[in-house]
């Protein structure tokens, strides 16, 4: 018997396909089954769990209906030109002839450097690599970031300086129940990675101490025994408190520091200079709660820090991670059961896609591209001499900088949305809308792709076959179900066409995602992140295997730094902090901190998501989160809209009061695009050691939408009268 569904005909047997997968968002990539049965008159899908190492077997609301967006009807089948001020149905062959022929010109009339890339955390290790290696060897351009930029930066070059490595966590997830104290800065685990929370849970139930840092009193700080409510930004002074009272109090391990460490006597030195008083009142904390954290740490025998974006995505975000190692180190809570520190991922593959080359100043393996050594290495790979491959670029908002003045002519955006997820996001726009050419390849037409000249429709997670690195440094193998559909291209199939296009077909012919994952290998061989031991056989049949793996008789890595830390020497480095507040302070125009960050339904900037009809229908719209004594106090009433504004823009939300924000702090999350874009307002001001940008501290006022409109219309009046 055969039924006609949608012009396809499918038999019995047919009409039911399982699909094995993996989710495609957030780090702990949970394992998962999709049931796709075609026998009705409409497809229906049910989503199953299924047992895996890192979360269990469980899933969150976000994976069980991550399929929805992959079968939408919104999905882009096949490429689109400009013509006539609009999108219009084109071939892949005019598609790639115009890109190539238009990167051309653009390199030809301005150098190399006048065309640029920009990837994403959710690529494929296999996708992330190819982008990679297409801008160095294709374009020979040296300007490629990526949205993880955004995620990891602060947090990775914080590794890489104290351990000598950036993995994000240094033991396993099984790890955490054994730990006897955590702490839980600036991250939400249980909106963010909400199948990790059982792990955090166990730990309690086995007696640890559980101490939340974050402004908000969040849905994982409903779990903490103690909530460190600091204001926005002041993270490294809180630490400083924190470090100088297990000093005072000889809870420091020192056979540890003095065997294993150095630097320390320099940061000792340091912290007899810190007023504990003065800490309490820059942080908002009192500090007898500061005490009492610092005190359940550090007599914890056994203690586990992570961090997350809260922590991180500040101008001082990489040294205040540097501090949190500070204390990890100064108690000796690593290399060993139960010890350890996690930089909790946001993105599927925001590990694995900064490993390989997507970061401007990374080759695979986690080279360096401004090591002569790592250069030859890499370029006897790709089969090329080491002078061809270009410098060091800039991080991902300078190159936005540099699309907005000009520099930047042409720009390729491959699994990002740049206009909604780079802070400033009103000049971003303003650069995208002035570009000479861009070119997005998505599964959707977002904000960044409405704007292109081309766009290319790409594969979703359930069609494209690859790896990913989870948040433990776990390499996982996520297999394809189905066709893509259209004309949809996988992303390292749309980069070697494009190669194919531009004339470097010879150093891109490969034939699938295993393919390019052995090339992959010899690349990362001998690196920080050796994966030269992982093949997709192993991965099929072990599940995953934690890098560094050297060797294909090499179990893996589950532990790091149990006798040795990266450096060469062996040791950890201690670094003095300084406690500093925020560059951008509330003042009399701009009288509140504005943070953000993410809801439960939702994931980054929603492109994927609100394609979800019941990911959707949860949070149709974007929130102001503010204190009711606040919102009294600026005539907000509970649902009434609000207009946000800081010296860089505005965004037009919703109001929702809440008594678990500080009074001199709003929430706004990130998900949404256009007027209810928090990053138009947030603060472009980068770390000066990785880059990251400041979106957790910006000044702001707000104030009724009506009164806002009000205000506008009356000084626009006032302009043209003038």
């Amino acid at each position: 018997m055969e039924r006609q569904i949608d012009t396809m005909t499918f038999s019995a047997e047919e009409a039911k396909k399982v699909m094995a997968t993996q989710c495609p968002f957030c780090s702990v990539q949970c394992k998962m089954e999709v049931v796709e049965d075609r026998s009705g008159r409409r497809p229906t899908y049910q989503v199953t769990a299924i047992p895996n190492k890192a979360s269990e077997g469980r899933l969150c609301v976000k994976g069980m209906n991550a399929h929805q967006h992959a079968v939408s009807r919104e999905r882009l089948l096949y490429p689109m030109m400009r013509l006539q001020g609009e999108l219009k149905r084109v071939s892949w062959e005019e598609a790639l002839s115009a890109i190539s022929t238009r990167f051309t010109e653009l390199q030809s009339q301005y150098g190399l450097d006048a065309v640029g890339l920009y990837g994403g955390g959710s690529l494929t290790n296999e996708s992330a690599y190819l982008l990679g290696k297409f801008a160095r060897v294709a374009l020979k351009t040296k300007y490629i970031d990526y949205n993880g930029r955004f995620c990891m930066s602060a947090a990775a070059s914080a590794g890489v300086k104290t351990f000598g490595i950036d993995r994000g966590l240094t033991n396993r997830l099984s790890d955490i129940p054994l730990a006897q104290c955590i702490i839980l800065a600036g991250t939400n685990i249980a909106e963010c990675q909400p199948t990790l929370m059982p792990y955090f849970t166990r730990a309690k139930e086995n007696g640890a101490t559980i101490i939340v840092i974050d402004p908000r009193a969040s849905a994982t700080a409903s779990i903490a025994d103690i909530h460190l409510q600091v204001k926005p930004g002041m993270d490294a002074a809180l630490v400083n408190g924190m470090l100088k009272i297990i000093l005072d109090e000889k809870l420091t391990d020192e056979s540890f520091i003095q065997k294993r460490t150095k630097g320390f006597s320099a940061v000792k030195e340091h912290l007899d200079q810190v007023d504990l008083e003065e800490v309490a009142e820059m942080t908002g904390v009192g500090m007898d709660r500061i005490r009492k954290a610092a005190i359940a740490f550090g007599k914890a025998a056994t203690g586990m820090i992570f961090t997350a974006r809260g922590v991180e995505q500040h101008a001082d975000g990489h040294m205040a991670v540097r501090n949190f190692l500070n204390m990890i180190l100064a108690t000796g809570k690593i290399g060993k059961e139960g010890c350890g520190y996690g930089a909790v991922t946001g993105q599927g593959n925001g590990q694995g896609g900064r490993e390989h080359g997507q970061k401007a100043d990374q080759l695979p393996g986690y080279r360096l591209i401004e090591n002569a050594d790592d250069r030859a290495y890499i370029a006897g790979v790709w089969g090329i001499q080491p002078e061809e491959l270009p410098g060091k670029g800039v991080s991902a908002y300078e190159m936005m900088e540099l699309v907005h003045s000009g520099d930047i002519k042409g720009l390729f955006v491959m699994g990002s949305n740049p206009i909604v997820s780079n802070p400033n996001a009103t000049l971003v726009e303003e650069a995208f809308e002035k570009v000479d050419f861009l070119v997005v390849a998505d599964m959707f037409l977002s904000e960044t792709a409405r704007l292109a000249d081309i766009v290319l429709p790409v594969s979703a997670y359930l069609e494209n076959e690859g790896t990913m690195t989870n948040l433990e440094g776990r390499v996982l193998l996520r297999q394809a179900g189905r066709s893509a559909p259209g004309e949809a291209r996988h992303d390292w199939q749309v980069l070697c066409d494009l190669a194919y296009s531009l004339g470097k077909e010879k150093f891109f012919t490969f034939r699938d995602s295993e393919d390019i994952f052995n090339e992959l290998r010899v690349a990362s061989r001998g690196g920080i992140a050796d994966y030269y031991g992982i093949t997709y056989d192993r991965l099929r049949k072990e599940e995953g295997i934690y890098w560094p793996c050297p060797s294909l008789e090499h179990p893996g890595t589950p532990r790091l730094f149990g006798e040795a830390f990266a450096h060469k020497d062996g040791l950890a480095v201690f670094q003095s902090v300084e406690s500093e507040s925020p560059a951008e302070q509330p003042n009399d125009e701009y009288p509140l901190y504005l943070t953000n960050g993410r809801m439960l339904s939702h994931y980054l900037t929603g492109v994927q998501t609100r394609r979800s009809p019941v990911l959707a229908a949860r949070e149709v719209e974007n929130i102001l989160e503010i204190h009711p004594r606040t919102a009294e106090k600026h005539r907000l009433e509970e649902g009434a809209l609000a207009s946000v504004q800081s010296s860089r823009g505005t965004v037009i939300v919703r109001t929702k009061l809440s008594t678990a924000i500080r009074e001199d702090t709003l929430f706004i999350p990130m998900h949404w695009g256009d007027a209810q874009n928090v990053n138009r307002v947030t603060n472009a001001l980068l770390d000066p050691n990785c880059r990251m940008p400041d979106f957790k501290s910006s000044a702001v006022r707000v104030q009724p939408l009506a009164e806002y409109l009000q205000e506008t219309d009356a000084n626009t009046k006032k302009v043209k009268v003038e």
